[in-house]
């Protein structure tokens, strides 16, 4: 069981969605690969001031089966670094570019919107 999350929106909407959706994944199948990859305005997820219930995502962030992965990219272009993110964040150097290689791996694909 794995899947990828495309994050790229700010809504608060889309945001209790990707964490209600990936605790449910967990409840109901503890072994599953998650990662949930944010570009765009995606990343205030889990920018520190912005981020959508940080004590959560800094807890999910602990498994070694889920990632939240950040575009180095989209941090560039809102002028922010490493620094900027809460615990347990990782940085890959093109979101779509992940997404497309967890794709082309097998990993089942979910469009985070409403």
């Amino acid at each position: 069981y794995n899947v990828v999350f495309d994050l790229t929106g700010n809504d608060s909407t889309v945001q209790a969605s990707v964490l209600r959706w990936v605790n449910e994944i967990l409840k109901t199948n503890p072994d599953a690969n998650l990662e949930v990859v944010m570009y765009g305005q995606g990343i205030n997820l889990v920018v520190k001031g912005h981020a959508y219930k940080p004590e959560v995502i800094e807890k999910l962030a602990t498994k070694t089966n889920v990632v939240f992965a950040v575009c180095e990219i989209a941090l560039k272009k809102h002028n922010l670094g490493k620094a900027d993110l809460l615990t347990g964040i990782r940085t890959v150097p093109d979101g779509i570019y992940e997404i497309i290689s967890k794709q082309a791996s097998g990993w089942g694909y979910i469009k985070v919107a409403h």
